[in-house]
């Protein structure tokens, strides 16, 4: 079975700085039947202004994954920790116990364009943590490649839960499979361009629930499209 998210269905803030769209419900913006799927609890698409950014804030007890589309976004936290995420760049911040952070568009003329990504962690209490790691294109063209895994499979970074994160860019009639057990789930998460999921056609922005599926097929529908997929417990 697979339901479709379309992205014109999605929660929307205009914060004048910031231009947030919500897959799953997320501060002011509640729907009940859409508070996330298996573990994953958030995912926002988020359009910052030059120059502007999230005050230092906390969280706690959430796998928090950043993924850059266009322009930077610098990070520091309670940690210590203080870097340039940048497109290909796979953020992830362990909240445990608790943890503090910032996050602004350090750029004076260039918005910042990304996917953050909130997944409930197999257990609360976790030590807080942090990782980065670089996925060139070439290292999703036309592959699913896993960049965020229990474990950190694969040279992906971490995460602590039983769920796996591919990314891919296809290119023209490219086409991606993946095999998905009888136990598990899958959520697919168009960034941009159109593609064929299992004979239905998504664009960006749009998301899908796939459960008690054998396997997906991915195809491009555009000359570029990139894909984030979640297999998940």
């Amino acid at each position: 079975m697979i339901t479709l998210r379309k992205s014109r269905e999605r929660g929307y803030a205009d914060h004048g700085w910031l231009d947030s769209f919500h897959t799953f419900s997320f501060a002011d913006y509640y729907d009940a039947r859409h508070m996330g799927f298996r573990s994953v609890r958030v995912i926002n698409e988020d359009v910052v202004a030059p120059g502007r950014g999230f005050g230092t804030h906390p969280h706690r007890d959430m796998e928090i994954v950043t993924y850059v589309l266009e322009g930077s976004l610098e990070h520091k936290d309670s940690m210590k920790n203080g870097s340039v995420i940048r497109p290909g760049d796979v953020q992830r911040m362990s909240a445990g116990t608790g943890v503090t952070h910032s996050e602004f568009n350090p750029s004076k003329e260039e918005h910042t364009h990304l996917l953050q990504i909130w997944i409930l962690p197999e257990r609360t209490g976790l030590e807080p943590s942090y990782e980065q790691k670089t996925f060139t294109e070439d290292d999703k063209r036309g592959r699913l490649r896993l960049v965020a895994s229990r474990g950190g499979r694969d040279g992906s970074v971490e995460i602590h839960q039983d769920a796996d994160l591919y990314a891919s860019i296809l290119d023209g009639d490219q086409t991606v499979r993946h095999a998905i057990r009888a136990d598990r789930h899958a959520w697919l998460q168009v960034v941009s361009g159109e593609v064929n999921l299992n004979g239905q056609h998504l664009v960006a922005g749009d998301g899908a629930a796939i459960s008690a599926e054998p396997s997906v097929e991915i195809g491009a529908k555009s000359d570029r499209a990139e894909i984030l997929l979640f297999d998940l417990a």
